[in-house]
């Protein structure tokens, strides 16, 4: 028990976009918040990403006061086709909701500096978390700047946001289950992509595939994600295995007169983790929770979800005195509820098995049939929980279709 009242009421390690996501809108609530960011830079950004968000997280990006600013600087409101052994391209309809195509050049300084701005929101640039403060629950974290200053930021609530490999998971005894990943992903930034309205493709081609997603000031990531079978190949020769790759898709992209503006990025090894989204005195967001297959443009979505969830539901016992860890409870039951389906959905895809005749039933019917097309969207914009396949009307449906 700490002997005066702490500082802050919460101490959030991590300054990306689920940790400034939690810093705004708790201190839009009243809190008291410390943001722990190690990296010095106000304008750092994450470079190991798809950019792509969600439909799913778009009313937290409204929400966050964020779309505007966004849009104003060039993010593409984005829609995607989607090919499939199983009949083709899905094409995208119009009258669904949008996420957002953006780099994190341009939304990680954004939405920090947002959160800087806001009332009762301390943001520590250049410091690095060190430890937990507490003797069994959790009671703060003590941090050092780059010249070993040491500084302890009592808080009634620890927020991990420090990605997959969490520190704030591992001092807290919170281990997180790991799921195998048999892809590997190499990318680059193109100019110069044709692409219909801005429109986002992707290939799913089992067990390899490919997406390019339009972004602001022209760019686009073309991505491949072949199965680690093919891991060699691109090792003896990155350069004209990441071309051929991308020339072999049906209705390959047009790089004939793109030029690419950045060096072949690799990420070999992503396995899928999860942990409990909360414990006493704790809680996880966005990688930190949860670790998704990146092939499904999951990650940003889910890091402002998972942080605007954790808000709603503490709020009130971090501010006025209520029952803390009831309220963590009700964080971490709705993190395993609406994530957690997803998760286990994309995880087992990720080990490159073929599809199953549910999901080539939905594939099949969503290149022709509206409502099978609609339930097809909602499951994968994250809108609607992939249990929604063993719905008798979805059932349904999926046989007319066929």
């Amino acid at each position: 028990m700490m002997a005066t009242a702490p500082e802050f009421d919460v101490v959030v390690v991590g300054g990306s976009i689920a940790g400034c996501t939690v810093a705004r809108l708790y201190g839009r609530r009243g809190a008291r918040v410390a943001v722990v960011e190690r990296r010095p830079d106000v304008d750092a950004y994450k470079t190991v990403c798809t950019h792509y968000i969600q439909p799913s997280a778009t009313p937290t990006i409204e929400r966050l006061g964020l779309a505007g600013a966004i849009e104003a600087r060039g993010a593409v409101r984005n829609s995607i086709d989607f090919w499939s052994p199983y009949g083709g391209w899905i094409r995208h309809r119009q009258d669904t909701l949008h996420g957002y195509n953006v780099t994190r050049q341009t939304l990680d300084p954004l939405l920090r500096r947002m959160a800087a701005e806001t009332p009762g929101v301390e943001l520590l640039m250049g410091w690095t978390a060190t430890g937990v403060l507490g003797n069994g629950r959790p009671a703060g974290i003590a941090a050092e700047d780059t010249r070993r200053t040491r500084r302890e930021l009592g808080a009634r609530l620890v927020v991990g946001a420090d990605g997959r490999d969490s520190r704030v998971a591992r001092w807290t005894c919170t281990p997180g289950r790991v799921r195998p990943h048999n892809r590997f992903f190499y990318w680059a930034y193109w100019r110069g992509v044709p692409s219909e309205g801005e429109r986002s493709r992707m290939w799913f081609m089992e067990p390899d595939c490919a997406y390019t997603f339009p972004n602001e000031d022209g760019l686009c990531v073309v991505l491949v994600g072949p199965h680690r079978d093919r891991l060699p190949e691109f090792r003896s020769d990155l350069e004209g295995a990441y071309l051929a790759y991308l020339a072999a898709l049906p209705d390959a992209p047009d790089l004939g007169a793109a030029t690419r503006e950045s060096r072949l990025i690799g990420k070999l090894d992503i396995p899928n983790v999860s942990r409990p989204a909360a414990r006493p005195g704790v809680a996880f967001v966005g990688d930190a929770a949860m670790a998704s297959d990146p092939l499904w443009g999951v990650g940003c979505g889910w890091a402002l979800q998972s942080a605007e969830w954790l808000v709603d539901e503490t709020a009130v016992a971090l501010t006025e005195g209520g029952d803390l860890d009831a309220a963590l409870e009700s964080y971490r039951r709705a993190h395993r509820r609406r994530l957690g389906p997803h998760h286990f959905v994309i995880s087992d895809i990720a080990s490159g098995r073929r599809a199953n005749p549910l999901e080539r039933a939905l594939y099949r019917g969503a290149v022709d049939d509206d409502d099978v097309f609609y339930t097809f969207e909602a499951i994968g914009s994250r809108r609607r929980s992939p249990a929604t396949l063993f719905a008798p009307r979805t059932l349904w449906q999926l046989a007319h279709a066929a």
